[in-house]
Parts: structure tokens; C-alpha cells; sequence
């Protein structure tokens, strides 16, 4: 027995940290009873999340980007953690801008994305996905976009941002940016999929609808989402 003691405890920890990854993703995704009390919440954390970036002192760099963001895509909370094989996820809504300024109602999507590499710790973040044209936003109609896949659209810089003097000129399709809580080491979004939430969707308007529906052809309407709206810049 003892020539196997060193693959299974090999066994037993990488076993412990793939069901660690696993829960990970269970403790983002569970809801609670009823969706209409997720979409709510998510309407509501997702226009404090705005409220509290495009404020901050510290990121000024955020609002010159979201003023001019085609869509934003809001993730009030991100989690990501693991050691070695990694785990991220979070729910959230994206918002597009008509060609006369104002701001859609919400279609709601999930961000989720495993990983394995160098990488250790646990991490908590607000995140916004600022989409700066329309090319972004078309890609977030499919049922599931993957970050590099389409080569039309990158991802800009996550966390420290971009400095203000560059946001006259913007480079990238995608600019995320957010305020994390806990140290994490390693990993990316790179390969991180964004799926549609049908369900939250459908229970939010109170009937069958589709992402294109809500955000570009503004069939649906749900005045519970007028204050994030005005939030929005």
C-alpha cells in the first residue's frame, strides 16, 4: 500500500480543489426561490455597482469611457477563486444605448469561465463591461459569446483601467473594469463564456423574449429598471 501513498494524496488534492472550484461555481449561480426576486436584486446591485465606480475618486479614468459606451455589460458580483485550477462567475445585466442617447432595459446574462494555471487566493469584484461599438454588442446577441474567440473583439484592460488622456481614442471593443475585494494571483478572462439567462429574462418581462428584443429592438419595458438607467451616464 505504501508505493500508492504518493499518487493518492496527489488524487486527493487535486480532488479538493476541482470540488472546491465546483462549489465555487454553485455558491455564484444558486438562486433563490423565486427568479423575480434575482432579477430584482440583480437591477438593483447592478445600478449601486455604477454608482459606486463611476464615482470613485480613485478611477476617474471609468466614466470619460462608460460616456461613450455603446452597451455596458454590469456585474455586481464577480467571484473567482481557486489553487491551480481556478473558478470565476457572476450574473449580471447588459444595458445598450439607442442611437438617441437613452439607455434600454435590462436582458440578463451570466459570466463563467474555468481555468488552470498559476494561480491561488479568493476574490470578490464589482466589474462593468464597457462595449464601445456596435460590433460588441452584436456579438453579446448569441445565446453564448467566449472572450478571444471573435477576433473583433478584445478585452481591455480588467482592474487598474486606462489612463484618462487615452479614452479619446479607443482601441479595444471591450473595456472592463472593476473594484475587487480579497488578493487573487494568475488566471484571465481570457475564455470566460457570457450566457444568456433565458429564464431571468422571461421572468423579469413576464413572458418569452430574446436579448435582441429587449436591447435592440426595445420590445419589452420594465420601469423597475428606471433607476439604473438614470444612473448610467
Amino acid at each position: 500500500m505504501a508505493r500508492f501513498s504518493r499518487s493518492s494524496s496527489m488524487w486527493r488534492r487535486g480532488g479538493s480543489v476541482a470540488v472546491a472550484a465546483s462549489v465555487l461555481f454553485v455558491l455564484a449561480f444558486a438562486r433563490p426561490a423565486s427568479a423575480e426576486v434575482k432579477t430584482e436584486e440583480l437591477v438593483q446591485e447592478s445600478r449601486f455597482t455604477v454608482e459606486r465606480l463611476l464615482t470613485d475618486p480613485d478611477r476617474p479614468e471609468i466614466r470619460p469611457v462608460v460616456e461613450k459606451a455603446r452597451g455596458v455589460l454590469i456585474i455586481p458580483e464577480l467571484i473567482k477563486g481557486g489553487l491551480i485550477f481556478g473558478a470565476e462567475g457572476g450574473s449580471g445585466v447588459l444595458l445598450v444605448r439607442g442611437d438617441d442617447g437613452s439607455w434600454s432595459s435590462p436582458a440578463f446574462y451570466t459570466l463563467a469561465a474555468g481555468s488552470f494555471g498559476l494561480q491561488a487566493g479568493a476574490q470578490v469584484s464589482e466589474t462593468i463591461f464597457a462595449l464601445m461599438n456596435d460590433g460588441a454588442v452584436n456579438a453579446f446577441m448569441s445565446d453564448e459569446f467566449k472572450f478571444g474567440a471573435d477576433a473583433s473583439v478584445a478585452v481591455g484592460p480588467l482592474g487598474a483601467g486606462i489612463e484618462a488622456s487615452t479614452t479619446t481614442h479607443f482601441d479595444k471593443d471591450i473595456y472592463a473594469f472593476s473594484k475587487a475585494s480579497g488578493l487573487y494571483g494568475g488566471g484571465s478572462l481570457e475564455g470566460a463564456k457570457i450566457i444568456t439567462r433565458q429564464d431571468l429574462n422571461d421572468a423579469y418581462y413576464e413572458t418569452v423574449t430574446t436579448p435582441r428584443e429587449i436591447l435592440l429592438e426595445r420590445k419589452f419595458f420594465n420601469r423597475g429598471a428606471d433607476a439604473l438607467r438614470k444612473a448610467l451616464p
